[in-house]
């Protein structure tokens, strides 16, 4: 058996996905089906790269909540360079790389959290501003995980984990 699907962009005809979509959709189309497969497929980590290529904002929002609802039932590995991804993390791992090409990874605590999404947010000289929003994104990761969320439908469990990998 094969299965072909098509996907139609605004109010165009629908054309084969592999067509028409980009790594970054590609990898939103399948974490749309995932999130609706969870309860019936098997397969225990899932690894999402480009997931977020090409969004930002509220979008980059909505696929975090998404993943960490993946994460809820599965371990999610997701490689991210957006704050608002990493914050839904359970774990953030960051990745690096010294000048002789060797890559380090490092499981960050909460304030190291808390730091590297700030830098995330602005960049090599990270103001107040932007410590105060990364502590905002990740505050509102963890109400969302508890179930305190203020957006509707976005209550989550307490069980799973997603993991977050944020590149350096």
């Amino acid at each position: 058996d094969r299965v072909f699907f098509s996907i139609a962009h605004g109010t165009g005809a629908a054309r084969p996905l592999s067509r028409v979509a980009s790594g970054g959709e590609l990898s939103r189309i399948l974490l749309a089906l995932r999130r609706v497969l969870v309860a019936v497929d098997p397969v225990p980590t899932v690894v999402f790269d480009e997931v977020d290529t090409g969004i930002g904002g509220a979008t980059a929002d909505a696929v975090g909540r998404l993943l960490a609802e993946v994460g809820r039932e599965r371990q999610v590995l997701c490689v991210t360079h957006l704050p608002q991804v990493a914050a839904y993390g359970l774990w953030h791992l960051q990745v690096s790389r010294d000048r002789r090409g060797r890559v380090s990874v490092e499981r960050l605590d909460l304030p190291g959290r808390r730091r590297e999404i700030a830098r995330m947010l602005g960049g090599l000289e990270v103001a107040a501003g932007a410590r105060a929003h990364a502590r905002d994104l990740l505050e509102r990761a963890a109400r969302h995980r508890e179930g305190r969320s203020r957006t509707p439908g976005a209550r989550l469990g307490r069980k799973g984990g997603r993991r977050s990998k944020a590149a350096a």
